[in-house]
């Protein structure tokens, strides 16, 4: 009996397995994963970290335009 070729397609399946597990978590945490990243860069370029209404929707704004979002909304 040929096992190489048989423990070859095991090998194929746990990596196919394994890939779609990870997409299926980015998928799912991606927008956190956005706001992380997009919080980090906020800091590094002295702009405002705003939180958007739903995951992955946050942004960086100038001070300025901060403050004037912040009146608009009062």
């Amino acid at each position: 009996m040929n096992k190489r070729g048989q423990a070859l397609v095991e090998y194929v399946l746990i990596v196919a397995l394994i890939s779609v597990i990870t997409v299926s978590i980015v998928n799912y945490f991606g927008g956190y994963l956005k706001d992380t990243i997009t919080k980090t860069s906020c800091d590094l370029i002295n702009k405002v970290y705003v939180e958007g209404k739903k995951p992955g929707e946050a942004e960086c704004l100038t001070k300025e335009e901060y403050e004037k979002r912040k009146n608009e909304g009062k």
